[in-house]
């Protein structure tokens, strides 16, 4: 890290992939010891997770270090990922570091929808059957595939079982594969920076070192301290979630899940985890099955191409017109608005209107980003990295 020389003009935004690696820290070590008193099985799942809260010592902040960590991954990922859209951290040289960014986003989506289910309440179970019978849209081979991830008809103790195998050992082992991929592909390219400017092609020599570029500083102990810094202020808010709102009202964990998983029994709203809520109301307002899941996983999967679908010269927001200014601001609107209709009930009729608007907004973000960015009038980019006054 003394050698990795970075841009010395990072800014709030760049906290976030460092958070991301701590809340990933925290998720395995809290997971370690809950595994220790967790029973995968239908008949005990529910109750072990009873007893590692009341029985346990500090068995209560250990689970809730891991609910809340889960909820919190989420929150530091989405605004990384808005970094990256913002700053252009997707364009050449970068496309790999994005590919592998968005693996990763992919199999964060997998693991938490596993360890979600693991707990056994009712939403845990609901959750994980309209989930899986989504598959069962698939024509011909639909309804062959739901059984065979759930290993049953209905969720059961061969769902819980291969959900806690893949949750405790084989997704984590990919994550943290992918995050030295991710990490090892970021430094061979170098950091991008809030001017879109390459600190590799600008001039040489600087009080480290006379091969370093001249506008990079060495990342320890410089942003070591920084992100110290952030991750203090972070681990307050996870604290005072943590000590005082675990639940967060609902939206970390929901009230369903804190009743035992009945199969004769419906929950009044089926719904899943607010990370979840955006992509739930996309495939929701869709009247066709078919049609929703592949709007659904379409909204998930265009998101690989936002690449080669930039035409900008430019990288950064700071440098282009009020186009991609407008364009990231409805973007980031119709995400959340989506993620509030999703955790709604979905019997209003005009919020089902609106979804439908803002899903063709979200779309129409990435599939017209070619003309608007092509469009767009850019400002004269410095030849170094501007630091704030």
């Amino acid at each position: 890290m003394t050698e990795y020389f970075a841009p010395k003009n990072f800014n709030l935004w760049y906290f976030f992939g460092s958070l991301a690696m701590l809340v990933l820290v925290n998720q395995i070590l809290t997971g370690i010891f809950l595994t220790m008193h967790y029973k995968p099985s239908a008949a005990e799942a529910f109750s072990s997770v009873e007893y590692i809260m009341r029985d346990v010592d500090w068995g209560w902040l250990i689970r809730y270090m891991h609910s809340t960590g889960a909820s919190l991954f989420f929150i530091v990922v989405y605004l990384h990922m808005f970094r990256g859209l913002m700053y252009g951290s997707y364009q050449k040289p970068r496309e790999l570091v994005w590919l592998i960014g968005m693996v990763i986003y992919l199999v964060l989506m997998a693991e938490a929808f596993m360890g979600y289910v693991l707990p056994w309440g009712q939403m845990s179970f609901w959750g994980a059957k309209v989930i899986i019978s989504l598959f069962g849209a698939l024509p011909v081979i639909g309804g062959s595939l739901v059984e065979w991830i759930m290993g049953d008809y209905l969720p059961g103790d061969a769902t819980l079982n291969r959900f806690f195998a893949l949750h405790v050992i084989a997704l984590p082992l990919v994550l943290l594969l992918l995050v030295v991929l991710h990490l090892g592909a970021l430094h061979e390219v170098g950091s991008n920076n809030p001017d879109g400017v390459e600190i590799k092609k600008g001039p040489k020599g600087n009080r480290w070192s006379p091969t370093a570029p001249k506008d990079g500083i060495p990342f320890h102990p410089y942003y070591t301290v920084k992100d110290l810094f952030g991750a203090s202020f972070f681990l307050m808010i996870g604290a005072f979630i943590v000590f005082f709102a675990p639940a967060f009202g609902g939206w970390f964990l929901e009230h369903d899940n804190f009743v035992e998983a009945n199969r004769l029994v419906t929950p009044e709203h089926i719904k899943p985890v607010w990370y979840y809520t955006p992509f739930y109301a996309m495939l929701r307002v869709v009247p066709d099955k078919l049609g929703g899941v592949m709007v659904m996983f379409g909204a998930i999967a265009i998101l690989f191409l936002v690449p080669w679908l930039d035409r900008s010269p430019v990288r950064s927001v700071k440098y282009r017109g009020w186009m991609t200014k407008v364009a990231l601001a409805v973007l980031a609107i119709a995400f959340v608005w989506l993620g509030k209709i999703g955790a709604g009930p979905g019997t209003d009729p005009v919020e089902t209107i609106i979804g439908r608007v803002l899903t063709v907004l979200y779309f129409l973000f990435f599939l017209t980003m070619p003309i608007w960015t092509k469009l767009d009038k850019t400002k004269p980019v410095p030849e170094r990295v501007t630091m704030h006054d």
